[in-house]
């Protein structure tokens, strides 16, 4: 699944074309997404002007002046930019046309969406989908004070706390691994046991891992592509231990494990990470 570096590189990709440009029109190809997407749409943001390409958590905000589009790129989806009248492929469901460039969401299972919030309503962040978003990794409230104050009283597992996204958003199944690998924290400790100390590690490691992804541009794993159709190098530059299981750890050659946490894999280092 895109996670936040790969939905914040296709966001700087999109914004670089789309944010000033009038949208001529929104085609419809497959409404069948996560969500039904709503068949008014096309028309409520023909002929306006982008104001903003903005991204909260995983959702990629395009804002008009009548409201603001959602997307989410779901399990496998990428929204890439390609030029007018460029033949269609097979799961290219919506085009947003501009009169210098387009812009597709390709999504093979359909686990994406696109979905509308009116101006009337308020700010995007009102919207249920946003509303209950932890604070982002990059602000500059989080810090080991706020992690710590978030994890209080949860019995689930660390890894766990990070995936809820409700005390930050970003920590998806691949960077939580990887944060939890440099703070040195095992994916099963108890979040509500996790110390101030080892809170101060990994709110680092999680804008590190977060910063590292972003300046490769993502991860290559699956079909993940950024805007202009590239894949990110995020798992040849840097990743230490997902999907390397039975791999030597990097620092002190234990074979990587991997157990199951949520139906999600997890992989860590038995050696390094200590509950």
């Amino acid at each position: 699944m895109p996670e936040l570096p790969e939905v914040e590189t296709t966001r700087r990709g999109i914004d670089a074309v789309a944010t000033g440009y009038t949208l001529r029109k929104m085609i419809v190809h497959e409404s069948r997404m996560r969500w039904p997407i709503p068949a008014d749409l096309p028309n409520l943001v023909a002929d306006q002007v982008v104001r903003a390409c903005r991204r909260r958590g995983k959702y990629l905000l395009i804002e008009f002046d009548s409201g603001t589009q959602l997307i989410h790129l779901g399990m496998s989806g990428s929204l890439r930019s390609v030029l007018n009248g460029e033949l269609l492929r097979k799961h290219d469901h919506v085009e947003w046309q501009f009169d210098h460039v387009t812009l597709r969401l390709h999504d093979p299972r359909r686990f994406g969406s696109v979905l509308w919030h009116p101006s009337a309503l308020g700010p995007v962040e009102n919207h249920p989908l946003l509303s209950k978003l932890g604070i982002e990794p990059f602000d500059p409230m989080f810090n080991a004070n706020w992690l710590k104050k978030g994890l209080a009283g949860r019995k689930v597992s660390i890894k766990q706390a990070l995936l809820a996204g409700d005390v930050v958003v970003g920590a998806g199944n691949i960077y939580a691994s990887e944060s939890l690998f440099r703070a040195r924290i095992h994916p099963k400790t108890q979040a509500a046991r996790v110390s101030l100390a080892r809170c101060e590690r990994l709110a680092e490691s999680l804008k590190q891992t977060l910063t590292d992804a972003l300046e490769s541009g993502g991860s290559t794993l699956r079909d993940y592509v950024n805007a202009t159709g590239e894949a990110g190098a995020y798992f040849t530059l840097h990743a230490a231990v997902y999907e390397k299981e039975g791999e030597p750890c990097k620092v002190c050659a234990t074979p990587i494990k991997r157990i199951v946490q949520g139906q999600r894999a997890t992989y860590f280092c038995p050696n390094c990470q200590k509950v």
